[in-house]
């Protein structure tokens, strides 16, 4: 089926490189990330003020920011975070 001008979608705001896409659903957060070539474990799906897991089902109208992973670790400095860490 096509898409058609006028048809309910869900909106998508990708992060790095910023961009903002409609799919049409409803669909899977799994599936929305295959469509996308996105590994699960490297991204955070959030809708409005909630982090939806790979079982959730995105719906017509819904609106989602997928934000990549940041890690981090221990500089050089012994901070982390801005904060002073001990030593184990």
């Amino acid at each position: 089926m096509g898409e058609k001008w006028g048809e309910d979608v869900v909106k998508v705001l990708l992060n790095h490189p910023v961009r903002e896409l409609d799919i049409p659903g409803p669909k899977r957060v799994k599936d929305l990330l295959q469509e996308l070539a996105l590994l699960p474990e490297s991204v955070l799906v959030v809708r409005g003020d909630d982090l939806v897991t790979e079982d959730d089902t995105l719906r017509d109208n819904d609106r989602v920011e997928i934000r990549p992973v940041m890690s981090g670790g221990q500089g050089k400095s012994g901070r982390l975070g801005g904060r002073r860490v001990g030593r184990v």
